[in-house]
């Protein structure tokens, strides 16, 4: 599966169309058992992570996954939880002024990912308060996994 990079504009489209209405442990549970079930039927060798806040409210890992595929995952919300916006958005913001994340935001490589598949949870009324990441697949597909899964979810919360 071959996903063509997007910009910088689509990247924060995505991000203000899924804006939730509420985002509770029973949706937390729900948005991960879709993560799990897509990943599944594509047989994708990725860690899912659902957080709000500190708290980890999801997390899976499927076949072919590592401890790798977490502490990557780690890397990627970090990213999320300090810019507000996802990984991927983070990384392609830096590309598009023709440098990297890693080598002009200051912050630790071993500590901060700003590849695709950590995306912030926003609800309606009180900003962004968590993250979904997927991680296992190149980073446009981890992002685009996340995407897919926040729209068809968004959908059953009437968003």
């Amino acid at each position: 599966m071959s996903h063509t990079a997007p910009t910088v504009s689509e990247l924060i489209a995505q991000e203000r169309r899924l804006t939730l209405p509420h985002f509770s442990y029973d949706d937390a549970y729900a948005l991960g058992a879709l993560l799990v079930s897509m990943a599944r039927e594509s047989h994708a060798p990725v860690a899912i992570d659902i957080r709000r806040g500190a708290q980890q409210m999801f997390h899976a890992a499927l076949p072919g996954s590592s401890a790798d595929n977490d502490a990557w995952a780690d890397r990627k919300r970090r990213v999320v939880e300090r810019y507000g916006e996802s990984s991927y958005l983070v990384g392609t913001r830096f590309r598009a002024k023709g440098t990297t994340f890693e080598d002009s935001s200051r912050l630790d490589p071993g500590v901060y990912a700003a590849h695709g598949g950590s995306f912030p949870i926003a609800v309606e009324g009180a900003g962004v308060i968590g993250s979904v990441t997927v991680s296992g697949l190149p980073q446009a597909e981890d992002h685009a996994m996340v995407v897919a899964a926040l729209e068809r979810f968004a959908t059953t919360l009437g968003a």
